[in-house]
């Protein structure tokens, strides 16, 4: 007569498996998603006619990261951390500067006239460019319409834009547009 080999009872084996993977799903982290938050424009109607729109030279910042994360802004090289006052300085042209933007006189609703700047800013990046370079000047470009918004908005209604109703949002939103322009990434070592 053949012997019997000893089996291993395997029902406890099922159950210490789920306990781990249940375990392991429980204790890791997932990585966190970073990007841009950004509300895209919607769709223009597909009948409407196209207008080549002119943009005086004055009224265009350019800000440029090449392959290195090194930065120029309007022709000058600078640190990521000048950037938004640099930005600033640009839109509001106190002095009213030749070689910064304009602006003109709109009439917003709701409020009334207000000069608004025409200026545009441009950012132009490499291929090379790193991913947390560009965020760091994307934020710091964000970071100069907010304060221009909230300064407009305590000045104008003695609270933060971030405490505005909507209407007023509105309002500051238009006094200070937020006009970022981004080329397709270029290669520059060809």
């Amino acid at each position: 007569m053949a012997k019997k080999t000893p089996e291993i009872n395997s029902s406890s084996t099922a159950d210490i498996a789920f306990l781990l993977l249940c375990y392991f799903l429980m204790t890791t982290t997932m990585g966190q998603d970073s990007g841009l938050q950004r509300r895209l424009p919607p769709m223009p109607d597909e009948n409407a006619k196209v207008e080549d729109q002119k943009v005086n030279r004055r009224n265009i910042i350019v800000v440029k990261i090449n392959s290195q994360d090194r930065l120029m802004a309007a022709n000058e090289p600078m640190d990521v951390t000048l950037l938004k006052d640099k930005v600033k300085e640009f839109l509001t042209n106190v002095n009213n500067d030749p070689n910064m933007s304009e602006k003109t006189m709109k009439d917003i609703e709701g409020f009334g006239q207000w000069p608004v700047s025409k200026g545009v800013i441009s950012l132009q990046n490499d291929r090379g460019t790193s991913y947390q370079a560009y965020i760091a000047v994307q934020n710091e470009l964000v970071k100069a319409i907010n304060e221009l918004r909230d300064d407009f908005a305590l000045s104008q209604f003695g609270k933060k834009y971030s405490q505005l109703d909507e209407d007023k949002q509105k309002i500051a939103r238009e006094a200070v547009p937020q006009n970022i322009s981004e080329a397709e990434p270029k290669d520059t070592k060809k």
